[in-house]
This record gives structure tokens, C-alpha cells and sequence, in this order.
């Protein structure tokens, strides 16, 4: 029975190119994983292996390795840094239990590292922080320190002094030990000596070493009475100190080094193991209900409760379907049959294993702590909790941000679209962020993300991967129409071809309708002018012509019908004639009652940076959007607004452009409202030419 005391579950985030793929294979060269290092630069790294990844050198996937240290087990998950693809970040997070964050010695505390900061913040996951590329030219270490107080509103806790800067960066001091710690020219990690502090650092590391330990004993009323007492209290007090004091979020461990060259990653590795979190002294995750209200309930991290395990990932690799999973308590074996909360469908544990980026290990059983992939899982999505038959539970489920921008697709030739659906099903299943629709209107698939480079990725995985190969083009709004003002009329159907003919006659009221109260129809007809078993032929021709308005054939939004009086004939009136005469009344009442064109707004929450609040509620305002309030929210402003959603395509660009790529938003839908009357001309005429041109 492995000994969790000795599990660290932990991730790397940071902003994109702060070397946190970097860090990841230096760490394993170092643990023993791997023995060749691979560039990210040089489209070679172990954990990008997605060609996508290796061309732009960016992380795309989440990808998740199992090494070990000083006889700790650790499950590192190494995560993408662009915005488009923070739910890899957000997912891995919310079933890890410590995280290395990693800033840019030059770059410092940049947009996206405010976000995975915000995003762990929300997750309570403990921190060390890694301050790395000290050997470019502009790091500067004491200036990223100032930058994560002041911009993230964290305690960073000096750890580790970097000797030398820029060109001439040649190791670290550890002040917990006032030791140097100096590597060779050779590159190697293991090449390195411990010396005694340089002569003109020994000042510097005294003061940081009175901080560190004066913080630290603030963690423990007694040591810290005994060390104003003058009493020194040892190493050993000091780490218990800042491990408690980084297990409940006070401060953070901060680390130097260049993690291209080798330097300082050893100290980063011992940390890991001495101040973050095994999975047992972590907040235990809550149990919620069907509808996510907690239960009262958490889930033991313990080999001896009931197995509960959360699914936070599915990947389709070359071998087949990947369900990844955090495993919270109990065990699991191959041949198990553990129950799918969500879909309340059992399910047999085929074959397990653990990742080593895209390569795997079989497992035979594993246990609480563990986060493995188990093959061919069947209707398991992200969030689902997965858990033993007999002891029924939801872990807490993952709420993820709604897609921001849509394009409209479609194969180029027949052949494709089989290939498409199957690709696309696939590609639904491993991100939750990536919606698909048919558009009614238009016929066209419409694929929706979290921004442009998300969605070409995904384009360029299907022409790729899939071997789709699409036309791309502009998505179109999903306008609809609705009347304004109530009319009285009359409709008669009336058709004679020999034999029995058709009649009927509807006297009737058209009115709008509540808001979102789509289509309501009543009958006050008394005397029997028209028969009662009429009545529903008479709703049905009114409610099916709702699909298709008359002013560019958009469906049709809260409309009440009146059926008050008519007439019929005893031979020739029928169910199919009412019918007929509804469909007649609809179009010819339609345009009298003031048709009138809908559009999407939306509900859109920007968060900026206090310095462009100014330009960004400008821009707003000139995409006719209506500003509802505004909050401070830690390193910056949130602005909620209601903007029509055929302003919004492109935001994110322009956002990123004005806010100097720190700006970030997320939308949803909200209501529809009325459209302006140059904007319903231009949408008309559009459509008009569009079906002209059919």
C-alpha cells in the first residue's frame, strides 16, 4: 500500500512562453524520466506531441506525467498558457493539490498568469512560485517579486537569491540555508558545487533571511513568542512553519533559476516535496446532489473509503478513447464495474494507465491520490464523477465559461461530411469549451470556442488529424421576429374543384405576447359559429407558420392568438380547411401588426486592467452596448454590459489590442431585443440578396 504522505499532485501554469514546458523537462531529465532533453523551441519537448504544439510551440493539451523525487511520487501535468485555452488550465487545477506557478525573469506577472493565478486562487490550491529565465537579458528577480505583490496581491516568499544577472547569472543562494548553490558552463544540472554566499551578497541574504524566518514563525504563536524571545529556532521548525503557512494560502515559497540552462531546478523539486500539499491536507472535495447543492458531505481522501474519482479529461489518441481521472478515496482494479453518477450507467474498468505524456504504463490497480487514464471509457464526459455502485455520490462538478466566438463550416465535398460528424463528436467529447450546431436558418455547422486561435486549431485538427477538408466561412446572427401591435381580422378559405369542396372561416385577434412567451392561442367562440374539434387544426396552422416570419423569415417570437368567431359549412368545412385558412390569416395578418425585427444580446462581462476602463467602456458604447455596472475584482476592473451579438465578433482582438493582451471576457446569451431600424434594413436586405442569389 503506497503511503500518500508521499503523493504530490501538482501543475505547472504560467503566461504563454514563461518556460513552464521548459521547467516540465528539465524536471524530468532530472527525476530520472527522460534522458535526451527536448526543446520546445525546437518542436521536441515530451509533453507537446501534438504536431500543432510542436510547430507553434505552444501547449494546446493538458498533458500529465508520473516521476519521481526523494522517494516522493509525483503527477505533474504540465498546462497550455494562451487564453484560448485556460479550461486545460482550469480543469487540471481544480483536481490537482499544489501548482507551480512560473513567471518570465523579463516578462514578469503577465495577462495570463493573472488568470491561472485567479483560477487558483478560486481552487485553493496551494503555490510555489518560480521565477525563471533569469539568464535574458532584462530579468530582473527583485522586480517580478514587487510585480506579484502589487499585480496579483500575493506574499511572495524569498526563498532563493539568483547570483549574477542576465549574461552572467551562474546560480542561486538558498537563504534558508545561506548556502550557494553554482553551476558550470557545461549545462548539466548535476554539475553544480555548494559554496559559502559571494562576499557582496551576504548583507542581502541576511536581511531576506530575517524576513523569511520572521514570517515563517508567525505561523506558531509559541516559536514566534520564543523567537522574540532572541531564541533561533532551527531548520526544521522553520519548514514545518512555511509548509503550514503554504498549505493555508499565507504566503508563497519564491525560487529562481533558468530553467533553459539548468540552473536552480533541483531546489524547485525539494520544494515541491517539503511545502506542497500531499492529497490527504488538502480541503477534501464537497459531495453535491443531481443539482450541484452540497450535500453536507466531502470526499476522505483515503484508501479505505468507497472509490469516488472525478473525470477532468478525454482525449482520443491513437490507441483509442482516454477518460483521465482524479481518484479521491478507495481503490480501483482492472476488471472493476463503477457506476457514472451523471448518466447513473455502469461501466466495466477495462485497461488503466499511466501517462508519460503520449506514452503509457499498464497498471493492474490504483488507489487515492492517483490520477491515471483508463481506455475506452464509454459516455464519460468532463466533471462526471465516477464512483463505487453501492455508495452513489456527485463530486462537485466543473462549471466551464461559454464559447465567445462561432464560425460556420462545411466539408467540400460529401464525402468529407460522414468524416466530419464523427471527427466532430470526438473533438466535443475532450473539450468542453467546443460547442457545434446546425444552424436552422442557414443549414451551415456553426463551431464555437473560446477565441480564434482555439477554432483554428480545431479547423486545422480536422483538416489534419481527421483529414477534413472544410470551407470556412462567416457565422450568421440568429435574428428573430415578433409583432407590435394587436389587430382585429377575418380569414376565409374557400375552394370548390367538383365533388366536396373546402370552407372555413376564422374571425380572430393577433396581439404580442409576453416576453419569451413564444406562441399562445385561446378560443372565445360561442354559439358554435366554429365547431370545437376545429379548434386545435386552427392552432396547429397558426403555430406552424411561427417558423418562418415575413420579414426576412426568421422565426417568430411571442405572438397571442384570439379565435372569437367564424363560420363553417356542414359539408365541405374539415380539420385540413381550418388548417389552411390559419396559415392564410398568419400571412395576411402578420404585416399589419407591425412585424418587427429581434436581435441576440448578450451578457458580457469584460475584465480589464484599471488604466484601460476608459477605452474599453468607449468601445463598448460604440457597439451599441448598454453598461450595467462595474466592480473592482483583485489586479483589475470587471465591466458588465448587454451588447447585440452582431457587434461582438472579433471582440476578443480588439480587447487584446486595447488592453495590451491583459483584457479578457466572457459572454452568454441574454434576451432579444429590437432592432434598430437601420441595422433590421441592412439585416433584410442581406437576406433578401442572399436568397436572390440561391
Amino acid at each position: 500500500m503506497t503511503d500518500l504522505s508521499k503523493y504530490r499532485n501538482i501543475g505547472i501554469f504560467a503566461h504563454v512562453d514563461a518556460g513552464k514546458t521548459t521547467t516540465t523537462e528539465r524536471i524530468l531529465k532530472l527525476t530520472g524520466k527522460i534522458h535526451k532533453l527536448g526543446e520546445t523551441h525546437e518542436g521536441e519537448s515530451t509533453t507537446d506531441f501534438m504536431e500543432q504544439e510542436a510547430e507553434r510551440g505552444i501547449t494546446i493539451q493538458s498533458a500529465a506525467i508520473t516521476t519521481f523525487w526523494k522517494d516522493h511520487r509525483m503527477n505533474v501535468i504540465d498546462t497550455p498558457g494562451h487564453v484560448d485555452f485556460t479550461v486545460e488550465v482550469y480543469r487540471s487545477l481544480k483536481v490537482l493539490d499544489g501548482g507551480i506557478g512560473v513567471f518570465c525573469g523579463s516578462g514578469g506577472v503577465e495577462p495570463q498568469s493573472e488568470t491561472n493565478w485567479r483560477y487558483a486562487d478560486e481552487s485553493g490550491v496551494s503555490r510555489i512560485i518560480f521565477v525563471n529565465k533569469l539568464d535574458r537579458l532584462g530579468a530582473d528577480f527583485y522586480k517580478v517579486v514587487d510585480q506579484i505583490e502589487n499585480v496579483l496581491a500575493a506574499k511572495p516568499l524569498v526563498m532563493t537569491l539568483p547570483i549574477g544577472r542576465e549574461d552572467d547569472f551562474v546560480g542561486v543562494v538558498d537563504v534558508l540555508s545561506k548556502k550557494a548553490y553554482v553551476w558550470d558552463d557545461t549545462g548539466l544540472p548535476e554539475n553544480f558545487k555548494i559554496e559559502d554566499v559571494p562576499a557582496d551578497m551576504v548583507d542581502d541574504v541576511d536581511m531576506y533571511h530575517d524576513q523569511l524566518v520572521e514570517t515563517a514563525v508567525e505561523q506558531d504563536d509559541d516559536l514566534m513568542m520564543a523567537y522574540m524571545e532572541g531564541e533561533v529556532p532551527s531548520t526544521e521548525e522553520i519548514k514545518r512553519c512555511i509548509r503550514k503557512g503554504t498549505l493555508e494560502l499565507a504566503f508563497f515559497p519564491t525560487y529562481c533559476g533558468s530553467a533553459f540552462k539548468n540552473k536552480g531546478i533541483q531546489l524547485i523539486l525539494d520544494a515541491v516535496v517539503d511545502y506542497l500539499p500531499a492529497p490527504t491536507e488538502v480541503i477534501p472535495q464537497d459531495l453535491t446532489d443531481e443539482l450541484g447543492e452540497p450535500t453536507g458531505e466531502v470526499a476522505t481522501v483515503s484508501v479505505d473509503e468507497p472509490f469516488r474519482a472525478l473525470a477532468f479529461k478525454i482525449m482520443d489518441d491513437r490507441f483509442g478513447a482516454l477518460t483521465f481521472i482524479r481518484i479521491y478515496s478507495g481503490k480501483l482494479k482492472k476488471g472493476d464495474t463503477i457506476l457514472n453518477s451523471f448518466t447513473g450507467k455502469t461501466e466495466r474498468v477495462g485497461r488503466m494507465c499511466e501517462m508519460e505524456a503520449d506514452e503509457r504504463k499498464e497498471l493492474e490497480s490504483a488507489q487515492a491520490g492517483d490520477i491515471i487514464a483508463i481506455v475506452g471509457m464509454k459516455n464519460v464526459q468532463t466533471g462526471h464523477t465516477l464512483c463505487d455502485p453501492k455508495h452513489e455520490c456527485t463530486l462537485e462538478a466543473m462549471v466551464f465559461p461559454e464559447p465567445v466566438i462561432s464560425i460556420a463550416v462545411e466539408p467540400k465535398d460529401k464525402a468529407g461530411a460522414e468524416k466530419m460528424g464523427i471527427a466532430i463528436g470526438k473533438m466535443v467529447a475532450e473539450d468542453p469549451t467546443f460547442l457545434v450546431h446546425t444552424d436552422e436558418d442557414s443549414g451551415q455547422t456553426i463551431l464555437r470556442g473560446m477565441g480564434e486561435l482555439h477554432l483554428d486549431i480545431k479547423v486545422d485538427i480536422l483538416k489534419r488529424t481527421y483529414g477534413v477538408d472544410l470551407i470556412v466561412g462567416e457565422p450568421q446572427v440568429a435574428y428573430r421576429e415578433t409583432i407590435t401591435k394587436e389587430i382585429e381580422d377575418s380569414y376565409t378559405h374557400k375552394k370548390q374543384s367538383g365533388g366536396s369542396g373546402q370552407f372555413g372561416k376564422i374571425d380572430y385577434r393577433i396581439k404580442p405576447g409576453e416576453p419569451n412567451s413564444g406562441f399562445t392561442f385561446t378560443s372565445t367562440v360561442v354559439g358554435g359559429n366554429v365547431p370545437k374539434e376545429f379548434f386545435p387544426a386552427v392552432e396547429k396552422g397558426f403555430s406552424s407558420m411561427m417558423e418562418q416570419g415575413v420579414l426576412a423569415g426568421f422565426p417568430v417570437l411571442d405572438v397571442e392568438v384570439e379565435l372569437f368567431d367564424g363560420g363553417f359549412h356542414a359539408v365541405d368545412s374539415s380539420a385540413v380547411a381550418f388548417e389552411i385558412a390559419a396559415k392564410g390569416a398568419f400571412r395576411q395578418s402578420i404585416p399589419k401588426a407591425g412585424a418587427q425585427l429581434l436581435e441576440p444580446v448578450m451578457k458580457v462581462d469584460v475584465f480589464t486592467p484599471e488604466d484601460h476602463v476608459g477605452d474599453v467602456i468607449g468601445d463598448l458604447n460604440r457597439r451599441r452596448g448598454m453598461i450595467s455596472g462595474q466592480e473592482a475584482a483583485g489586479s483589475g476592473v470587471r465591466i458588465k454590459a448587454d451588447v447585440p451579438l452582431s457587434e461582438m465578433f472579433g471582440y476578443i482582438g480588439h480587447l487584446r489590442t486595447m488592453t495590451s493582451g491583459r483584457g479578457q471576457f466572457s459572454m452568454e446569451f441574454s434576451h432579444y431585443s429590437a432592432c434598430p431600424t437601420n441595422v433590421a434594413e441592412t439585416v433584410i436586405a442581406d437576406v433578401k440578396a442572399r436568397n436572390a442569389a440561391k
